[in-house]
């Protein structure tokens, strides 16, 4: 069966190339179905990426373009030209004396939009600032909670600010703004920064906040680690399981799994007997290895699954059945696949 094009399939962008959320939101709109070029300085991959072997990199060609050349800026112009989107990830005023700012490029296209990706936003006391996701991330409050009780706060990886609060947000605002481009034929400034959306992604927990849902220090709350229904605890064989029954009938399939039941254990929403709680269930899961667990769990609301790295994801029954990996076309290696999906029409047969 042949494929069916992407939603975004007819939409042209640029990518000036960078590191972080700008490669990542050029990966989105291509597995989306948009047809992208990606421009990159001579000798401008970092961390050692090959183009052919990142999946980053995947479903757009590479261009090598000195775009402080005017000969370069011509070529990238030449391209804005026939695009709907652009996006770039340069500190601001970068673009403008490369003569690559929005001005310059509405000059061939109207009607573009120019999507800006940036750290600390296109304005404000640190706008010039370096800074990567633990910076970021730092600052708009999501890394200070991701901290046991009198530990360090811990990098989740580079997921909080550069590709939660970033490149995601980047994509969503220059599809939004090319819906507004499209109805009025003028070009749209997409000003995302990784601070805001590392911020806005921490909405939900500001309101716990605000209404006394979220009273303690990090660490001891009910999604940060202080909840001992919404945890990970280590197996038999050092192996980890996660657990998460918020719901009241989920939690009692979590006690009779562990044959825990009618053990007499404190109430779930019962805050001072957490404590307690947690140390049987610490006990429970340390007396059989992660995949008795497993095994006990499967098909159950009881909210426990395995804590697998990423070489055992790809392997997963579940995954491994929606093709949520793919294998890299250079390496055979399994690589995230494109999310979302879009599976039927209107007018497809169900």
């Amino acid at each position: 069966m042949t494929p069916t094009p992407g939603p975004l399939a007819g939409v042209r962008f640029v990518e000036l190339g960078g590191i972080g959320p700008v490669p990542h939101a050029g990966m989105l709109l291509a597995d989306l179905g948009a047809a992208g070029t990606r421009v990159d300085r001579p000798g401008g991959q970092f961390f050692g990426h090959d183009p052919a072997r990142d999946p980053l990199l995947r479903g757009r060609p590479t261009r090598l373009v000195d775009l402080r050349a005017d000969a370069g800026r011509t070529e990238v112009l030449a391209l804005v030209a026939e695009a709907d989107i652009l996006v770039e990830g340069f500190r601001p005023g970068v673009a403008e004396r490369m003569g690559l700012g929005p001005d310059d490029c509405w000059a061939v296209n109207p009607a573009l939009v120019y999507g800006r990706m940036t750290g600390w936003g296109q304005d404000g006391p640190w706008a010039q600032m370096a800074g990567h996701d633990i910076n970021y991330s730092g600052l708009a409050g999501p890394l200070r909670h991701t901290s046991r009780p009198g530990e360090r706060p811990v990098p989740a990886l580079n997921l909080l600010a550069d590709h939660g609060g970033g490149s995601l947000y980047l994509v969503m605002g220059v599809l939004a703004a090319l819906l507004e481009a499209r109805s009025t034929g003028r070009g749209v400034v997409v000003d995302a920064a990784m601070v805001d959306g590392a911020a806005n992604l921490m909405s939900l927990v500001h309101g716990m906040r605000v209404q006394g849902t979220w009273p303690n220090p990090p660490g001891e709350n009910v999604l940060d680690g202080g909840c001992p229904f919404y945890d990970t605890y280590t197996c038999s064989d050092g192996r980890y399981v996660a657990v998460g029954p918020l719901e009241p009938p989920f939690f009692a399939e979590l006690l009779a799994g562990l044959g825990l039941a009618d053990a007499g254990l404190p109430a779930q929403w019962d805050q001072t007997g957490w404590p307690v709680l947690r140390a049987r269930l610490t006990e429970a899961f340390a007396e059989h290895p992660r995949a008795h667990w497993e095994a006990v769990f499967a098909g159950t609301s009881a909210c426990v699954t395995p804590v697998l790295d990423m070489t055992e994801a790809p392997a997963h029954p579940h995954l491994a059945a929606r093709g949520t990996f793919v294998p890299d076309p250079v390496t055979g290696q399994p690589v995230p696949g494109p999310a979302p999906r879009f599976p039927r029409r209107s007018g497809d047969p169900g």
